[in-house]
């Protein structure tokens, strides 16, 4: 068995889906990522941003409180900066209501919901890996 490593095609790969990221986008980094993968990986960087984004898939829109209740384990800074982080990418928007208190909802943009098959995929994923082991155990 040979070691494919990245950057490496066999035969017959350079028309697959993931060959038009050539080497030259990935090393030495760009300011801005240019593979596809990177991309979505900066989209959805950081641990909880995926989660956070779960929570807005599931329910079409949440406010900052219901997000934390949502994920308790999630501080208030990280929760403050994946909100931001992803709004900052389009990936969700932010909307205040005037009102007093002021309420602030976040709703997904057209392409944080193009995201959902991601986040799907990678349910899938870890679904599958949490069987594997627990048919090991």
């Amino acid at each position: 068995m040979t070691h494919q490593t990245v950057g490496h095609t066999r035969p017959g790969d350079q028309d697959g889906p993931l060959a038009d990221c050539p080497d030259s986008a990935l090393v030495p980094p760009a300011p801005e990522p240019r593979c596809p993968v990177d991309i979505t990986l900066a989209t959805l960087g950081g641990r909880w941003t995926p989660l956070v984004l779960r929570e807005l898939l599931r329910r079409g829109e949440a406010t900052y409180s219901q997000l934390s209740a949502a994920l308790p384990a999630l501080s208030d800074k990280v929760l403050s900066d994946r909100l931001a982080q992803l709004t900052h990418a389009g990936v969700i928007e932010r909307h205040r209501t005037p009102s007093w208190p002021p309420r602030v909802r976040y709703v997904l943009t057209a392409e944080g919901r193009a995201l959902e098959p991601v986040l799907h995929s990678m349910w899938e994923w870890g679904a599958a890996r949490r069987q594997a082991g627990a048919d090991h155990a």
